[in-house]
């Protein structure tokens, strides 16, 4: 089983190809394919299969879940499908979990894709559909240890929940990343983002991904930071997002686009041990 292992800003996947739809990733494989000791390495594995007129990103994190989407994931789909020619011209459609999304293309002078900008459709900003368990979902009170942080929840097919500080590297983002990632405001748990006000088009963030941990980029979680900081006037709706694996741009209108870069690192071949647990 060949594979690419790819990142959109440092946010990174083991990407299969399987035009043909003839196998499905599972629990253990993933688990054993992520290992960043004795597999691959990545923050998810991600398969590439047809989808009627479109293609499929069938996304599974680290520990051997589904997510409903990943804008990192889009945008290196994009780029796996344009390289290698299984698509022409500047746009694509890709089925997600979280819905149909449409991505804009942008190649370097050598023909390969460079940088990708993805319709993320609309923010989701009801309790019920993020899912979380409060009345005014843009105000979520979140307690640990005595410290007290106002969480402003969105969906972008995933759920979210954006913490602004005043310091970012002052918060004991270690502790409360996988604290706040299962508390019981979140039926579905959550992902986590600290984020703190450089300007007033500019943030900076760390993410603590659902299923996955820390990981150096999200693409769904800095246009839910996006949305975030423009409802809590501390942005308009265009934004530079720096997260610890680079820098990502926002903007909001009825949707939300976000557009980063998309690399590939380098391909190989999937050892029977892995495969093996298919």
């Amino acid at each position: 089983m060949r594979f690419t292992k790819a990142h959109g800003t440092g946010n990174d996947f083991v990407v299969v190809g399987d035009l043909e739809d003839t196998w499905k990733p599972n629990e253990g494989f993933v688990r054993a394919v992520c290992d960043r000791h004795f597999g691959v390495g990545a923050d998810g594995v991600i398969r590439i299969a047809p989808a009627g007129d479109a293609f499929f990103m069938d996304y599974w994190n680290a520990d051997g879940t589904t997510a409903e989407m990943c804008g990192n994931g889009v945008r290196v789909v994009g780029k796996w499908l344009a390289d290698r020619g299984v698509i022409a011209g500047a746009t694509a459609s890709i089925e997600t979990r979280g819905g149909r999304k449409q991505v804009e293309l942008t190649r370097a002078a050598d023909g390969t894709v460079s940088e990708v900008r993805v319709d993320m459709g609309p923010p989701i900003l009801d309790a019920a559909s993020i899912p979380v368990r409060a009345d005014d979902p843009q105000h979520v009170l979140l307690e640990h240890d005595g410290r007290s942080f106002d969480a402003i929840c969105v969906s972008m097919g995933n759920p979210h929940a954006i913490l602004f500080v005043d310091a970012l590297d002052q918060v004991p983002f270690e502790q409360l990343g996988p604290v706040f990632e299962g508390h019981a405001a979140f039926p579905a748990r959550t992902n986590v983002e600290f984020v703190e006000r450089i300007g007033t088009d500019h943030l900076r963030m760390r993410v603590f991904e659902r299923g996955v941990g820390e990981t150096l980029a999200c693409g769904t979680g800095a246009c839910a930071v996006g949305v975030a900081a423009s409802l809590r006037g501390l942005t308009g709706r265009t934004v530079t997002i720096d997260l610890p694996g680079g820098t990502l741009r926002i903007e909001w209108a009825e949707h939300v686009f976000l557009t980063g870069p998309a690399l590939e690192v380098f391909e190989g071949e999937l050892p029977s041990t892995l495969t093996g647990l298919l």
